[in-house]
């Protein structure tokens, strides 16, 4: 069994705190970090595969520009968790403020609860998963990727999006600008159950069923048609 290297971050700087990890990541494959007591700017830019867990609450731009890194925080998160990640897995066990997801180009960003507006705001590939509702202007100028929204959803969502879908589960407030609801099919289901199975989300067969797919109604939106 792997040793886990613990950090206190209760009396240390954020830029300490990312210099610890990047240093211990080089000898342990596991790193518990203590106290974050919502701290900014946690796990910034780290590119190593380590499993780091955060033992509370984060606060904002928690694991951006994150890559091959598994990040388990076990509270809630502030504005723009995931920032621009390339890679990796990020679970948050509570809610996430506005801007979860933003400018994503890969990897797995999980929100066990709520997030705010603008979910997902610019992504460009990756996956994204909401266990609880998702605010208004989710998916704002998506350009590629995947997002499930387990709740509600807000007004105004996708709006100007260029590639990319949504799957959503609960009530949509309104589309944005080139947005549209299509039939899910069983791909789609299967695809689905793949995803919310392996983060242990656990749906009936017919709440499936209940899935809305957005998807862009035109792929040159600013050009014609």
């Amino acid at each position: 069994m792997s040793k886990i290297a613990k950090i206190d971050a209760s009396s240390i700087s954020p830029r300490e705190l990312n210099s610890k990890i990047k240093e211990l990541a080089n000898k342990e494959e596991k790193i518990l970090i203590e106290n974050p007591n919502s701290m900014h700017y946690m796990v910034a830019g780290f590119n190593g595969d380590s499993e780091i867990t955060l033992d509370g609450s984060v606060g904002y731009f928690a694991g951006t520009m994150i890559d091959k890194a598994h990040l388990n925080i076990k509270g809630n998160a502030g504005w723009f968790v995931g920032d621009n990640m390339t890679g990796g897995e990020i679970i948050v066990h509570g809610s996430a403020g506005d801007g979860a997801g933003q400018g994503i180009y890969d990897g797995t960003l999980v929100v066990k609860k709520s997030a705010g507006a603008r979910t997902g705001e610019i992504m460009k590939g990756g996956t994204i998963v909401i266990g609880g509702n998702s605010g208004f202007m989710t998916g704002i100028f998506m350009m590629g990727g995947k997002m499930i929204i387990l709740g509600d959803i807000g007004d105004d969502v996708a709006e100007s999006i260029i590639r990319g879908v949504i799957y959503v589960k609960g009530d949509i407030g309104s589309l944005g600008k080139n947005a549209k609801k299509v039939d899910i099919d069983n791909e789609d289901i299967d695809e689905l159950k793949e995803i919310l199975n392996k983060y242990d989300f656990d749906l009936d067969d017919s709440d499936y069923d209940n899935f809305k797919k957005i998807v862009p109604e035109s792929k040159r939106p600013f050009y014609g048609h």
